[in-house]
Formats: structure tokens, C-alpha cells, sequence
């Protein structure tokens, strides 16, 4: 599947860009720059974003549904509106004990 940026001066309301597709995670970007980048991401029940350990921070903000964040062990759920900062070097994963959607922003500046 092609994954290229949302079309810039248009407006789009974000939940609507992504669909859920049975049995799967989808990403979709929004936005990708050298610098960091924006993806609207659904994941299906069920379905887990495998465990990572990411040089740098990621914000999470869940658009829709409800969805397990797995930081160094430590697990939290999050519903529609709740945001969470990932940290660089910390092992993670996101379940999806029902499915949801996210954003999910990188931003790669500042690590240096």
C-alpha cells in the first residue's frame, strides 16, 4: 500500500483519513520530513504495534477508541482524547485490546 502524505492547504478531519481493516495496522501519513513526522495509524482488535525501542520521543494521542501503551513494562490505558509521550530509548508496545485510532508525531531535532 503507497503511503504518501495528506494533500497540504485542504482541510480533512482526521479521524475520517484512515479505516480500519480486519486483522491489521494501518498508517497512514500525514506529514514526512527529515526532521520528524506525523502518521494516522488504526489497528484492528487484537492487533499489537510490535515492541520498539525508539531513539527518539513519540507523542501519542488516541483519535478513537481506547488503546494499551506498554512503556519499560508499565502499562496504561488510553481513550479517545488522551495523549502520552513515548521516550527515546524505552522499550514499548501499543495493543489494541478493542481497535482505535491514532496519531502518532516524531520529531527528530533536538537529539543532537
Amino acid at each position: 500500500m503507497e503511503n504518501t502524505e495528506i494533500d497540504k492547504s485542504e482541510a480533512f478531519i482526521i479521524v475520517e483519513i484512515i479505516e480500519y481493516v480486519s486483522n491489521a495496522v494501518l498508517i497512514k501519513t500525514i506529514i514526512k520530513k527529515s526532521t520528524g513526522n506525523v502518521t494516522a495509524v488504526s489497528v484492528d482488535t487484537g492487533e499489537n504495534l510490535t515492541e520498539k525501542i525508539s531513539p527518539f520521543d513519540r507523542f501519542i494521542q488516541i483519535i478513537e477508541g481506547s488503546a494499551e501503551i506498554v512503556i519499560d513494562d508499565r502499562s496504561q490505558t488510553l481513550e479517545t482524547g488522551q495523549s502520552i509521550i513515548i521516550p527515546a530509548h524505552i522499550k514499548n508496545t501499543i495493543k489494541a485490546n478493542e481497535r482505535f485510532k491514532m496519531i502518532s508525531t516524531i520529531i527528530k531535532s533536538g537529539y543532537e
